[in-house]
């Protein structure tokens, strides 16, 4: 992973959070588990501007989009039904939209890592 240096500061939106998880996480990997790694973790990884974007979009039209987004099938589908609910669900997502990332993403590298250590 030498020709890279740090090859996660290149991820939109990514947090110092994130990055310390990141590389807390492929410590213990070879170089080539480390670039399997990589892959697998920027297919699946989604950026904090994008579930920040995919909230407003509820928040003025159909709820829970951001939900769905987030691999969350059962809370996307209440937030449809009852509108974010009422909006207020909608709300408090926008205000913690970094939050949900880092949660999807933590989760998308322990699989990732998964895979890496297969492969």
């Amino acid at each position: 992973m030498d020709m890279y240096q740090s090859p996660y500061m290149g991820l939109s939106g990514i947090s110092s959070e994130e990055l310390a998880f990141l590389q807390q996480a492929t410590s213990g990997l070879t170089d080539d588990q480390k670039k399997y790694f990589y892959m697998a973790y920027t297919g699946k990884r989604k950026s904090p501007q994008d579930v920040l974007i995919f909230t407003l979009i509820g928040f003025f039209g159909v709820a829970g989009i951001q939900r769905f987004l987030l691999g969350q099938i059962g809370m996307g589908l209440l937030y449809f039904f009852t509108g974010g609910f009422c909006l207020i669900g909608t709300i408090v997502d926008l205000v913690n939209h970094k939050t949900l990332a880092l949660e999807y993403n933590q989760k998308m590298a322990f699989e990732a890592f998964n895979i890496a250590k297969m492969g």
